[in-house]
């Protein structure tokens, strides 16, 4: 077991955002859990586990970078080039000590780097034996993504680390296994490894990428123009190379006669947690978030409870962080706890005004679900649907200061009147344009508190 200082493990918080009050009758609660993961935290050998680091070291990780290298890469043949160097620019930017390896994937799976079903560790000399190796790859072959996640887990499980990472670049569909196939592949790798997830050009499926994305607890996005792969590998790399701690929970325990109705990642991106469940003991259960590095997330728990009468109150939910430990078990991280609080009033101002963060986030989530339902409608060809949903999109990205995704929807539709949510669909899209506007679709803004 590592030891640990107090003084540079992060130190995670836990603040609760919500109207506690409900009418007489009232059952749905609602709550913002804002989570915080911050260095130089208090964390000390009380929660000593191998999913933390050794003091002064940074994480011990392990990351694989799995290339597309299917015959679609050599159109233009600058792709494969670009891919090449994007993935020696990420090679340069990992730290000494990391394992790694380098996938080339077809509608097979091979170790491009170093080979032998092993992972090498990162010194200057093999860095610089990974990048003479990519000189080999070449484009040729179909596309069968989930052998290539099956060999990534393998390689990666193969060492002795707490942070395992993948990186996935991909230019086309998954036309060489069946969904089924890829959905197993996803199952098996769950919550054995993190996975950032990229299409470069135009021809690949937007909710294939995404879902890998999802089911890993990675990101997901387009690099239109391949000549942008290596700035966005250099700066995955980077974010990976940041996180601290693997395999953090959001534990939701709640009492007698409760129901949680749903969890779901609000912010930065949007993603709905509820189905990923682990029951944890008597009424408690575990919701997956992924590795974390300095930073902050937001979840939107909604609770169903019992009726009461006024002047009653009750804990809904209390909301806790826990690791796993080597032995199995969970620990939680100490100071990362909120409570879920319910209260019945007859004030009818305070049991019918929304928190402002829930208020917020329930406009970000409506965002993301309208501008896929609006691009699905357009492609179908329903353009008065199309036209509707890409409308109250705009309202919604107007209305909560999402500027980027306001940016974005412009380049679909023309924008007649953002506040009121009227809008013409463009005659013409760039097909960039729109898979730019689907990937990105699930970017939030923060609440200003």
């Amino acid at each position: 077991m590592a030891n640990f200082s107090k003084s540079n493990v992060p130190q995670f918080s836990v603040d609760v955002y919500q109207n506690e009050y409900l009418p007489e009758g009232g059952r749905e609660v609602n709550a913002i859990v804002t989570v915080s993961a911050t260095g130089g935290g208090t964390i000390g050998s009380a929660v000593a586990s191998p999913h933390l680091y050794t003091a002064g070291q940074g994480p011990d990780a392990a990351v694989a970078v799995m290339v597309d290298c299917s015959g679609s890469m050599d159109y233009p043949p600058t792709k494969m080039r670009n891919a090449r160097d994007a993935t020696a620019a990420a090679i340069d930017t990992l730290r000494d000590g990391v394992h790694f390896a380098v996938i080339g994937g077809t509608h097979l799976a091979k170790e491009v780097y170093p080979g032998g079903g092993r992972l090498a560790v990162a010194d200057a000399a093999t860095r610089d034996q990974a990048k003479q190796a990519l000189r080999r790859l070449s484009a040729g072959g179909g596309t069968a993504i989930g052998t290539w996640l099956r060999l990534a887990d393998r390689l990666l499980s193969s060492a002795d680390v707490a942070i395992r990472h993948g990186i996935l670049l991909t230019d086309g569909r998954n036309e060489h296994e069946k969904p089924e196939d890829l959905k197993a592949a996803l199952d098996s790798c769950a919550g054995r490894f993190t996975c950032d997830a990229r299409g470069v050009g135009t021809d690949w499926e937007v909710k294939e990428v995404t879902g890998i994305a999802s089911a890993l607890l990675g990101t997901a996005d387009i690099v239109a123009d391949p000549a942008a792969l290596s700035a966005d590998f250099t700066q995955m790399m980077e974010t990976a190379m940041g996180k601290e701690v693997a395999d953090v929970s959001l534990r939701l325990w709640t009492p007698v006669g409760t129901e949680i109705k749903f969890v779901k990642q609000v912010a930065p991106t949007v993603g709905d947690l509820t189905d990923r469940r682990t029951e944890a003991g008597p009424r408690a259960g575990d919701y997956p978030t992924g590795s974390w590095g300095d930073e902050s997330r937001d979840y939107h728990v909604c609770v169903q409870v019992p009726t009461a009468g006024v002047g009653q109150e009750m804990l809904a939910a209390r909301v806790s962080l826990v690791i796993p430990q080597a032995d199995g078990s969970a620990q939680a991280l100490p100071g990362a706890q909120g409570l879920v609080r319910a209260v019945w009033t007859d004030d009818m101002v305070a049991s019918t005004s929304i928190n402002p963060q829930v208020a917020h986030y329930t406009g970000q989530a409506e965002l993301a679900q309208v501008i896929q339902q609006g691009l699905d409608l357009r492609k179908s060809g329903d353009v008065d649907g199309a036209t509707a949903k890409l409308g109250r999109a705009v309202q919604l990205a107007s209305a909560s200061g999402n500027a980027d995704t306001a940016k974005l929807l412009a380049k679909v539709v023309d924008v007649v009147d953002a506040a009121a949510g009227t809008v013409r669909l463009k005659a013409k899209v760039e097909e960039a344009d729109e898979m730019t506007l689907e990937t990105r679709s699930t970017k939030t803004v923060r609440v200003k508190k």
